[in-house]
């Protein structure tokens, strides 16, 4: 486990006592089942405005606290406890990360503290396929005399219909990907609700022949280097709020395995599920030194930040499946209802293992950058 700040221990308790009481997973079951718009609680989103968490990741020159990946990863982990849904790690850390890294002066003066009061919702429109492919951005961004053309699909975009602005990947005339931020009304741009299993809000974009101006591109960083940045960033972001699902569904499973009976005896008494709550709780160890591992790389700017990116998803992700299988399995019938909460953190899982790259992706990216 890393060793936090005194800082960042506060905001962790902090943020850990407000879930649990403001957004329990009940509420979540409760937003689900209302059928209302919007992918949030438009309340629970207005505290986390107000108590700081959107400005985490935004220098203090432009109203933020600037307390970096960690302070970050550490609130989105307690997220990740109680399936909480909102937008802040779409804006606050994906919008966040792409402006911080490729933003200009004018760009960061003008959305930062947007960003931070909330008053705008940014979220990274990458993904153009049924999974994650790097490589596989086909949306085009042609120079024109006034900027650029922007024309592609996106799918699976993170609070796709929630958000206000889109940073849109898209290749530019000289074949690299770049960054552009496209707000949701624009001429030509339209969305989609996606139904997904875990009742979040995504989206399938479609742009055709939208015109931005030229000081929609983030071109702090040259070539296709802002796009790799970002997505790398994501991976060690997603990494944490999966690991504060894991881990509560670990505890859950060993408050079961204590207290369910079978034949006169508690099961967690049997050896074989003794062992096996010992095998993942190892797990469990190993994917917090990861996902850990992964946003101090980002804070300290370690020369191997994109490869901890990739160990800390790949890692992480191999947790979180066989948790939540084993979720499932250790509780049985009652875990297979929709009554019972294992199987909306089993949902969620499958979900986030996928979410910028599954488990397979970034053991692959991960030998491909130490050269095999």
């Amino acid at each position: 486990m890393a060793a936090l700040t005194e800082e960042q221990s506060i905001l962790k308790d902090q943020a850990s006592s407000w879930v649990e009481t403001q957004l329990p997973v009940q509420k979540f079951r409760e937003f689900r089942n209302s059928n209302s718009d919007g992918g949030f609680d438009p309340q629970a989103w207005s505290a986390m405005v107000d108590m700081g968490w959107t400005g985490i990741l935004v220098p203090e020159s432009y109203g933020g606290s600037d307390l970096g990946y960690l302070t970050f990863g550490v609130i989105l982990e307690q997220l990740g406890r109680q399936l909480c849904a909102s937008p802040l790690f779409a804006s606050a850390y994906l919008g966040a990360t792409a402006l911080n890294l490729g933003g200009s002066d004018a760009q960061k003066v003008h959305w930062l503290p947007k960003i931070v009061d909330g008053s705008e919702i940014l979220t990274l429109a990458v993904d153009e396929h049924s999974r994650h492919q790097r490589d596989g951005v086909e949306t085009s961004a042609q120079a024109s005399a006034d900027g650029f053309v922007i024309n592609g699909a996106k799918t699976f975009v993170l609070e796709g219909m929630s958000a206000t602005t889109l940073v849109v990947a898209a290749r530019t005339d000289e074949g690299t990907v770049g960054l552009f931020l496209v707000p949701v009304d624009a001429q030509g741009l339209s969305r989609r609700a996606m139904q997904t299993v875990d009742s979040r809000d995504y989206a399938r974009v479609t742009l055709s022949d939208v015109a931005v101006s030229a000081d929609a591109h983030l071109g702090a960083m040259a070539g296709s280097e802002l796009y790799e940045a970002v997505l790398n960033r994501a991976a060690s972001g997603i990494a944490m709020e999966m690991l504060g699902v894991g881990c509560y569904s670990f505890e859950m499973t060993l408050d079961y395995l204590k207290t369910r009976k079978q034949f006169g005896k508690v099961i967690g008494s049997f050896q074989a599920l003794g062992h096996r709550a010992a095998e993942l709780y190892s797990a469990q160890e190993m994917a917090r030194s990861c996902a850990e591992a992964g946003v101090i790389a980002i804070d300290q700017g370690a020369d191997d930040e994109a490869a901890m990116s990739a160990v800390s998803k790949a890692k992480t992700g191999e947790f979180l499946f066989d948790m939540s299988n084993q979720l499932i399995q250790i509780h049985g019938g009652i875990g297979m209802t929709d009554e019972f909460d294992a199987g909306l953190y089993l949902k969620r899982a499958r979900v986030l293992e996928t979410t910028f790259g599954n488990q397979a992706h970034h053991r692959d990216r991960y030998a491909t950058l130490l050269g095999f």
